[in-house]
Order: structure tokens, then sequence, then C-alpha cells
């Protein structure tokens, strides 16, 4: 099988941006909207990303892990009833909510889905930061009062990081994306997002956004003090229960194939460009889900990928 494409979902964020069509060249739907995350490879039950090309064009992502599951993604997936990976590009020109996701053994209880997602820094502004984890020394108690005043962004730990940079947030995690990134996120399938502090502003419909004070509290990892960025274990970015990341570098004329055999695989084009055995090229900021059976992938030109994995069950 040849790589399968589907067709990104633009969602507007009152964060967002339009970097997207300078980065990549594409084109958003609405003219001066600001669109803080495209959804790349999503099965939701009501984001669903669809083929664009090929012999599957007009499938859903949902209709391919039901219905021809083993003949793309091969064997050892039988858990999951929905492709469990959901992989977007975000353009924060302003900060994000600070915010965290219910871990695994709480968030049935608090109505929600477990999250745990990594980001990998496309691009970003000099200085532009982001928030992860609690300073040093910051207890539960110190946070609860600063939610009381106002305060809460002093007690995160903030991050510079530069672009080639990752690191994982495991759900429980405290987190923020500050202005003036591109960032491809790699997460569970889950849209569960408890917001602690909105920095005082309101949503694109004038209002202030809804906090979860309660579920923030319950959630967060009070232990979780002034972490760093991930520092890569050979090409490998993450790895945990969810999904492994590597990153790679192709010269001109190297190829890249599912590193098991009989298994999918996702590969993003950060820079340079693939080609496909039957001729399709895939350019800078492409997702693409290479079937179990697909040939390599060839660079056309020196070329940085990443490669994303589902583990099996």
């Amino acid at each position: 099988m040849e790589p399968l494409t589907f067709g990104p979902l633009y969602m507007e964020r009152v964060w967002g941006g339009r970097e997207l069509e300078r980065v990549y060249g594409r084109v958003l739907p609405t003219p001066e909207r600001r669109y803080g995350e495209s959804w790349e490879i999503v099965d939701r039950e009501m984001e669903q990303s669809v083929v664009d090309e090929g012999e599957f064009t007009g499938l859903s992502l949902h209709e391919l892990w039901c219905n021809h599951r083993e003949a793309v993604f091969g064997q050892g997936f039988e858990a999951h009833p929905r492709f469990p990976i959901l992989i977007k590009v975000l353009d924060a020109r302003d900060d994000l909510s600070i915010q965290v996701h219910p871990p695994a053994h709480l968030a049935a209880s608090l109505g929600g889905e477990p999250k745990t997602e990594m980001w990998y820094i496309a691009d970003c502004t000099p200085g532009a930061k982001l928030y992860v984890g609690l300073k040093a020394g910051v207890t539960r108690g110190q946070f609860e009062q600063a939610i009381g005043e106002g305060s809460v962004a002093a007690c995160v730990h903030s991050l510079t990081p530069q672009p080639g940079e990752s690191i994982l947030i495991e759900s429980g995690r405290l987190h923020a994306i500050g202005a003036g990134f591109l960032i491809h996120e790699i997460q569970q399938n889950s849209d569960t997002t408890y917001r602690v502090f909105d920095w005082n502003r309101c949503g694109l419909d004038g209002q202030p956004r809804q906090l979860h004070l309660a579920a923030s509290l319950a959630s967060i990892d009070f232990t979780d003090h002034e972490p760093a960025m991930d520092a890569p274990h050979g090409d490998t970015l993450a790895a945990c229960q969810y999904f492994k990341t590597t990153r790679q570098g192709l010269a001109a004329g190297e190829s890249v194939a599912n590193p098991e055999a009989g298994r999918f695989s996702i590969v993003v084009v950060v820079d340079g460009e693939l080609m496909s055995a039957a001729g399709r090229r895939f350019a800078k900021g492409q997702f693409l889900l290479l079937p179990r059976d697909a040939r390599p992938l060839h660079a056309q030109q020196t070329t940085r990928i990443l490669q994303v994995t589902l583990p099996g069950t």
C-alpha cells in the first residue's frame, strides 16, 4: 500500500494564529481567523480524519480501524475500540491556559479521560516559554492560596526550549504552552483538559472560559517540581505505554520504513521531502500513516522526520 494522508481539521482558538500558512504554506478555511489547532490524525466520535487520496479516499480513520484493521495497521491492537493516538499541530500566538489532564486512576471518577502527550518544538520565537510543573518548594496549600489570589502563574515552572527539543507531559503534570510556539503534539486519544488559570482573559465568545478547579486540584501531581526538557535516548524522544516517538535525519537517497515488519507507523515530515514508491511527494509539515506493508519512503533531499509507533497489546 501507499502511505495514507488525511485532510486536517482546523480549530479556532482564542490563543491561535495563522503560522500554518507561513510555515507550511497551507490554505486555512477563513481569512483572518485564529486557528490554534490542526488535528492531523484523529478518531473521535465528533472529529474524524478522512483519507484524502488513494484507494481508501473518503473513508474515515474509524472506518479503517474497524473494517480494515489488520490489512492497514497489523495485528496486536484488539484492545482499542478506536485508533488510540491523536496528533495535532498547535499554533500558539498567545499563552494557553494553565491546565492539567487527569491521571488514569482518577479520570473516570472525574468524568474525563486520561491524557499523556508529548510536545515536539517545530518552531518558536526567541525566548518563548513553556510552563511545566511547579516551582521548587511550591506545596498544594500554597497553590490553592495562589488560586484565590489570582497568582497561579507565579507558582509554575518555566522553560525556554529551542526548536527540535521535546518534552513528555504525563497525565497529572501541570502545564501550559506560552506564546510563540508551533508544536507537534502526539497524545492519547483524549480531549479532557482541566483549566486552572486562563490569564484573566475572555474566549472567542467574549466571555471568560470555564475553569475546573476541583478537578484540577485532584489531578495535579504536586511532587512534580522544575522538570527539564527531555534528553533523547539515541533516536528516541519519548517512549511510554501509549506511544513511542523517534527522530531521524535522512540524507538524500536514504529511506525510512516501518520499524516493525507487519505493523504500521506514522511519519511526520519536519523538514525536507519524502517520496513514495509510486512517486507521491510529501513535504514539510505533512503527516503520513504508513500501512503495515507499505514500501519504504525515500528522502529527496536532507530530511528530518518524526516516526510514531503504537505498542501492541
